[in-house]
């Protein structure tokens, strides 16, 4: 897991885990109260987990800088002090040094855990870089109210969210097609048919009744009839576009890690619990 320093996942570490305090103002002692050194930087993984102080051994082994894990450390806050358990300048001599440039990866850490399990009587986990968990060896990482007061507790949860991304589109549209259309429309016209007969006897008619004149005798009038044919639009169908929504369900199982406090108690002090 990568680590980083911890200004780098909290930009406020000083007010938001140790109240108003700068730890890397703290000196560090041995058990034995000699003055190991001073908190140069504290490093945390990626969860926010403490794992380690950046001791500056100053001139007790000519400012060498080296890591201290978290649980191999107690926390005096009132006298701004940092107690390194176990650690002895033998063992601090054995420790692989630390600068700022570094990148610390599963080797150099195995480095440092071999340093303080040696002082411990610990035998070497049967781990390597892929399976390795710091919970395994809380002697060197375990955090508790008693030893580290104002260091936080973390648990792990999933949070879900939903992207929103476009998927394509539907575009509707009209285009015109052609065709040819015949309609066949009856008609009428009139014609005048004249008809002349003659008569087979001829017969007179009496002086003076036939008046003989020019002119008009008869008017008939005529018609036919014309196709008017045009277009006219009708309407043909109806269409209607909406989108539906297709409800579904996702689900994830992940592994999740929470820290519990670990209180050990000496005598009968009297402790109240919150």
């Amino acid at each position: 897991m990568a680590l980083y320093k911890i200004a780098d996942l909290y930009p406020n570490y000083k007010e938001d885990i140790f109240a108003g305090s700068d730890i890397k103002d703290f000196s560090v002692y041995s058990e034995t109260d000699e003055k190991v050194g001073s908190v140069h930087d504290v490093i945390v993984d990626g969860t926010g987990r403490f794992r380690y102080f950046i001791i500056d051994t100053g001139f007790w082994i000519f400012g060498k800088k080296v890591l201290l894990p978290v649980g191999r450390a107690t926390i005096d806050y009132s006298d701004k002090r940092v107690y390194a358990v176990g650690l002895k300048k033998d063992a601090a001599d054995r420790l692989p040094e630390y600068n700022d440039d570094m990148v610390i990866d599963f080797d150099y850490e195995e480095r440092v855990r071999s340093a303080y399990r040696g002082t411990t009587g610990s035998a070497l986990p049967a781990y390597d870089s892929t399976n390795y968990e710091y919970d395994s060896e809380p002697e060197l990482y375990r955090t508790d109210e008693k030893n580290h007061q104002n260091l936080k507790l973390y648990e792990e949860r999933l949070v879900a969210s939903k992207d929103r991304f476009r998927t394509g589109a539907v575009t509707v549209g009209k285009k015109i097609e052609t065709e040819t259309a015949e309609v066949v429309v009856p008609i009428e016209k009139e014609r005048v048919i004249i008809e002349r007969t003659g008569v087979s006897e001829v017969e007179a008619v009496a002086p003076g009744s036939v008046n003989f004149k020019e002119g008009e005798v008869a008017r008939v009038e005529v018609y036919e009839e014309s196709a008017n044919i045009e277009k006219q639009a009708f309407v043909r169908e109806e269409v209607s576009v909406r989108k539906e929504v297709e409800k579904d369900t996702v689900e994830a199982k992940e592994k999740l890690r929470r820290e519990e406090l670990e209180v050990d108690v000496d005598g009968n002090p009297n402790v109240k619990r919150r």
